[in-house]
């Protein structure tokens, strides 16, 4: 489903604040894969996400998604191959339109036009249905404007209206982040049951590693820049966020961290 081949990015070329984001990144993913990147801070994982999503143009190398070229491609180009849920909570919503409002966007996404049509009521009971599967008690507020939400409920929906129209790639840019525990687990419940029961193909950044471990088959490790570990399936579920610290603890013997830093990623991934 995706294919990634010698990916480089370079930002700030030529100056003394020039940063090598991305090098030569080359991964293919699988129709249905659902794999989830970790990664030290600054080592490219939103980088890669945004490359992919089309709001970074890659310097070197080539992206493909459903054995279409996308490289040079703008992100509303690859609107009907992709859709993403934001780390934060008021990125993937319009707050001055309505929950119905909002859902209708999703609902069109990818299209060529939208249609001129009025939210009529199979289109309400549909959005209905669909907003009591959060059990946030939504279902009776479509038509409630999105700014009066919360933050965990304005995610919850955006992750709703990203599967809305099934893509063909769902990214999730550490989508929970930004939201309480309890909220958190409730939105990491609804991804594994978005996932699995639309077979997405997904990739999902994440800073948790007992998120990588749980959802998904296959892990990719990054640092630097690199792709430092491809974790498939048969391994990925024997390892425990010992064995992942351990990989990182290796990193550091081979590039010198300090004992400092490595505490300190360790306390960021516990």
């Amino acid at each position: 489903m995706i294919r990634i081949g010698n990916l480089e990015k370079i930002f700030n070329q030529g100056s003394l604040d020039q940063l090598t984001a991305l090098k030569d990144i080359t991964i293919d993913i699988a129709e249905h894969e659902f794999v989830t990147i970790i990664g030290t801070n600054g080592s490219g994982k939103s980088t890669l996400l945004n490359t992919i999503a089309g709001n970074i143009r890659p310097d070197k190398g080539t992206i493909e998604i459903d054995g279409k070229e996308v490289t040079r491609k703008m992100d509303f180009e690859r609107a009907k191959y992709i859709a993403r849920v934001f780390q934060n909570p008021y990125s993937g919503t319009a707050p001055g339109m309505t929950i119905a409002e909002n859902l209708l966007m999703a609902w069109f996404r990818g299209r060529n036009r939208y249609p001129v049509i009025s939210l009529n009521g199979t289109l309400k009971d549909q959005f209905r249905s669909q907003l009591a599967s959060l059990d946030m008690q939504l279902e009776g507020r479509l038509e409630n404007l999105m700014g009066t939400l919360s933050g965990g409920q304005r995610q919850a929906i955006t992750l709703l209206m990203a599967v809305l129209q099934t893509p063909k790639v769902l990214l999730l840019d550490e989508h929970t982040a930004a939201l309480d525990p309890k909220t958190a687990a409730q939105v990491i419940r609804l991804t594994q049951k978005f996932v699995t029961g639309n077979h997405l193909t997904t990739i999902m950044v994440t800073h948790s590693m007992q998120h990588a471990l749980e959802l998904g088959n296959r892990i990719l490790m990054m640092h630097n820049g690199r792709i430092i570990e491809d974790i498939r399936e048969n391994e990925k579920k024997n390892l425990t966020i010992e064995d992942l610290l351990n990989k990182f603890e290796d990193i550091r013997k081979l590039e010198k961290l300090t004992p400092e830093m490595m505490n300190e990623l360790k306390k960021q991934y516990r």
